[in-house]
């Protein structure tokens, strides 16, 4: 029986926190966001609107965890360990491999 409440809020407020980290991880490093920009197709002057949008903070996770050697580098940055990372993906709005449902 629903409830009107979101039982997974708290895992995805966990889940957004980790991806807004990775975001800065990727802003900060020279190599990594020219090639964010570059696959995603945002503008760096528009990274803040595109936040806003469902599915970004996923897409952040998605870029983090397709190159196990970022992934790595972004674990030992912030002190999560990559299943987190992974995990964090799957809670996030479109960031689970179910395109049917994520809508």
């Amino acid at each position: 029986m629903k409830t009107g409440r979101d039982d997974n809020a708290p895992q995805r407020a966990a889940a957004e926190a980790i991806a807004v980290e990775a975001l800065a991880f990727i802003a900060s490093d020279e190599k990594l966001l020219p090639r964010f920009l570059a696959i995603t197709g945002i503008e760096a002057a528009d990274i803040r609107r595109a936040a806003a949008t469902p599915g970004f903070l996923a897409g952040v996770l998605q870029f983090i965890a397709a190159h196990e050697p970022t992934l790595l580098q972004f674990a030992e940055a912030s002190g999560h360990k990559p299943g987190v990372v992974t995990r964090a993906l799957a809670a996030l709005p479109f960031g689970n491999d179910d395109f049917d449902r994520s809508v």
